[in-house]
């Protein structure tokens, strides 16, 4: 009570165990509930069975936070001290701010219907029955991953792709189910980064619920005369009452499968100038049976974390 009175406000107990902190702190808690006062630390050495150097430096770093002021220099190298961050909620902005997006910049304002699929960004049903239009941009800017496609030195856009938006198309429609796809030419993204138009063309429903299904694309600084080329035509249907083999994924691998030798694919498709980088070595093991193939396919781990 003596030394609190007269303003001592941290108090260190030395000894191998805290005996006397817990009085202590009744004490000076009572201190400074009369005096108004702010309460005193108390802080130990060490404890029983935790008697060494970490105890000694965790005693002491307690100490610290409580106000003691502490030589570091004795157990810390004589460096410049860490440059911490400033508090998360006490910051300037010295970055412009972006203007206010131009009225017409996203596809509803634009009269289109969004999409929001990675490579189709919108689409737009033709009036008086004439079919839809799902229009998107790709480049190995925006889409990094397609320059893993190459073949014969060109970035290939590869033909899962087209069979992604042709199917993504169909689902805007009701057709989800892919009948035939024949591709005619290939779609080549230009190295530079600059962009390439796309459109998924839907005809009008047939008398059968089908719709025939054509995919261009064009470059984006294409003048008028240039035109569309057509890379790929097929047909889509409605899904329901498709039958799907579930037995053959009941069991895994599939029964009365045979395994594929898939050693050494890569670097047999680089001889024959097939290019696939990281994003598309994916394959981890095949088994054939008769006409069928089943595959295991998974991202590696490099480009996994980046999929969306």
């Amino acid at each position: 009570r003596t030394l609190a009175g007269q303003g001592h406000q941290v108090f260190v107990e030395v000894t191998p165990h805290p005996v006397l902190m817990g009085a202590m702190n009744d004490t000076l808690e009572e201190v400074a509930l009369d005096s108004a006062s702010m309460p005193a630390a108390v802080c130990g050495t060490l404890r029983r069975d935790d008697g060494g150097a970490q105890r000694l430096l965790t005693s002491l770093a307690e100490a610290f936070v409580s106000g003691v002021a502490v030589d570091w220099t004795s157990v810390l190298p004589s460096t410049d001290p860490v440059r911490l961050p400033t508090y998360a909620f006490q910051h300037e902005r010295y970055w412009p701010r972006a203007a206010a997006p131009a009225l017409g910049g996203d596809a509803v304002s634009l009269g289109l219907g969004a999409v929001g699929h990675p490579l189709l960004g919108a689409a737009v049903e033709l009036a008086g029955g004439a079919g839809l239009v799902c229009t998107g941009r790709l480049s190995v800017r925006t889409h990094p991953w397609l320059a893993d496609h190459v073949v014969g030195g060109a970035v290939l856009l590869p033909g899962t792709g087209f069979v992604e938006m042709v199917v993504r198309a169909g689902d805007q429609v009701g057709c989800g189910l892919l009948e035939e796809l024949t591709l005619q030419a290939p779609l080549v993204l230009p190295a530079d980064g600059s962009g390439v138009q796309v459109q998924v063309v839907l005809a009008d429903v047939d008398e059968d619920g089908r719709r025939t299904v054509e995919v261009f694309s064009r470059p984006d600084a294409a003048d008028a005369q240039q035109g569309w080329v057509q890379h790929a035509s097929g047909v889509v249907a409605p899904a329901e009452g498709t039958a799907v083999a579930e037995e053959d994924f009941a069991v895994w691998p599939p029964r009365d499968a045979t395994v594929v030798d898939v050693t050494g694919i890569y670097e047999a498709g680089a001889g024959a100038s097939y290019g696939y980088g990281p994003a598309f070595q994916g394959l981890r093991a095949v088994w054939r049976r008769g006409e069928d193939l089943f595959a295991e396919v998974a991202l590696p781990e490099d480009v996994a974390a980046d999929a969306g």
